[in-house]
């Protein structure tokens, strides 16, 4: 009975010591292939291998996720590089961590019968745009490629209405239409598109979605362990794609499971990160000159001030 007792308060001992550490992520948007990573670490049991318990929250409103990291209110959030370089010019208390998709995302996005075959066809059309700032600076930067300016065009404000703009006339393109998204949407609805990619027409290539923290936390031991357990995901989905796949939908299968899911899902394997912490310090700094020539930032700060590798 003595022997039993102790193997009882032993056992006890060590539920009690490797009881997992939580972490409270808030997405960007509701849960997509964008998130595959993610999604796939939390079902294959990644995170909790390495002593993590992680919940995801997906906002109400989009732009808040960092705001509420910066103000203390949650431990991590998904965010995209062009805004932390914004916020960080606010004076938000961000920090960069790791990346989730590693290529740009945003495309300029046509009718593929439509009348615009190139950039220079759109002088005198309408373009239209979500949200104000960063669209126009990438739309700035493919028309000058193409000797236009935003003068020779007409900005429309579509509210997130994106393909259903441009398939009823409303507008003749669209900046912001997520190219593995969008595209496929138009596809299913029997009004194929054509992208033009920003990181192609003068804009200089970045992350579409990276990981911020607090830069107060910048030694949480979490923060590398949750890195390890995406890593771990993304080789899972390269090398098992399909299983992958029935993975990322199990997890809300009545949400996930949709045409426009599996499509987006094909598209979006090779874009995300293959070493999520791994930093390219001149990729950022490149891109920052970017946005302060664009008159989106005063200043580009050293990278390492706001974005490391845990």
């Amino acid at each position: 009975m003595k022997r039993l007792s102790t193997l009882i308060l032993a056992l006890l001992f060590s539920t009690q010591t490797l009881a997992a550490d939580k972490l409270e992520l808030l997405l960007d948007w509701f849960i997509n292939p964008d998130h595959g990573p993610i999604i796939v670490a939390q079902q294959q049991g990644y995170f909790a291998k390495q002593g993590l318990e992680v919940s995801m929250v997906e906002p109400a409103d989009p732009s808040m996720p960092p705001k509420l990291v910066a103000a203390g209110k949650a431990d991590m959030a998904i965010g995209y590089q062009p805004q932390l370089h914004q916020q960080i010019g606010e004076g938000l208390p961000l920090l960069r961590v790791g990346t989730l998709v590693a290529t740009p995302l945003n495309s300029l996005v046509v009718l593929e019968e439509g009348p615009v075959k190139s950039i220079a066809d759109l002088k005198g059309r309408k373009v239209g745009y979500s949200v104000s700032g960063f669209e126009d600076a990438l739309l700035r930067a493919m028309l000058e490629k193409h000797g236009l300016s935003l003068d020779d065009i007409e900005l429309v404000n579509i509210n997130w209405s994106l393909s259903p703009s441009l398939i009823s006339g409303q507008v003749d393109a669209v900046i912001g239409a997520f190219r593995n998204f969008e595209l496929n949407q138009m596809e299913i609805e029997k009004h194929p598109g054509r992208a033009f990619y920003v990181e192609e027409e003068g804009v200089p290539a970045y992350d579409e979605l990276i990981l911020v923290i607090n830069s107060k936390n910048r030694d949480d031991d979490r923060m590398p362990r949750f890195l390890a357990a995406i890593e771990q995901a993304t080789q899972y989905i390269v090398n098992h794609p399909d299983a992958a796949w029935e993975s990322f939908v199990g997890y809300k299968p009545d949400a996930l499971n949709t045409e426009l899911n599996k499509r987006a899902w094909a598209d979006t394997l090779t874009r995300f990160a293959l070493r999520p912490a791994a930093l390219d310090q001149q990729r950022y700094r490149r891109f920052g000159e970017f946005m302060l020539k664009q008159g989106l930032i005063k200043h580009n700060p050293p990278v390492d001030s706001y974005a490391i590798q845990p």
